[in-house]
């Protein structure tokens, strides 16, 4: 495999994902921090959230502080470490997440119906490769 050709055709697509119009209009670093608290299933706290977001401490800490008061995560004390917060995402925070992945089902599916039977049988064939991919990615084995 080419692995240069397959980056940038990933890039080309993830240009392409991130920028589908949806109904929930929020910036990106928004969308990321429920996206990475909902996938998790667990909480997680600020400093984790820090590097997997990559952005500063300050800064994870002034978003987090914006969703909390639009009521899309909850800070509770760590059970652990009572010195640390655990931040968890509401059912609102999902309901936000589950709209923008259903936006986005909406205006993939008139796109798959242009492609071929051919070409979207290849593109179900690599789903497995690529979900495997992303685990890795994540630390998954």
């Amino acid at each position: 495999m080419d692995a240069q050709a397959f980056t940038a055709a990933i890039e080309n697509f993830n240009r392409f994902y991130i920028r589908l119009p949806t109904l929930e209009k929020l910036p990106f670093t928004t969308l990321s921090v429920l996206d990475t608290l909902a996938f998790r299933g667990s909480p997680m706290r600020l400093t984790d959230l820090t590097r997997t977001e990559q952005i500063s401490q300050p800064g994870i800490t002034q978003l987090v502080t914006r969703l909390e008061r639009d009521g899309l995560v909850e800070r509770r004390p760590d059970p652990d470490d009572g010195r640390a917060v655990l931040v968890h995402i509401t059912e609102a925070g999902r309901r936000i997440g589950r709209s923008r992945h259903d936006d986005r089902t909406r205006h993939l599916i008139p796109l798959l119906a242009q492609l071929t039977p051919e070409e979207r049988q290849v593109i179900a064939d690599a789903l497995p490769a690529l979900t495997r991919l992303a685990e890795l990615g994540r630390g998954g084995s």
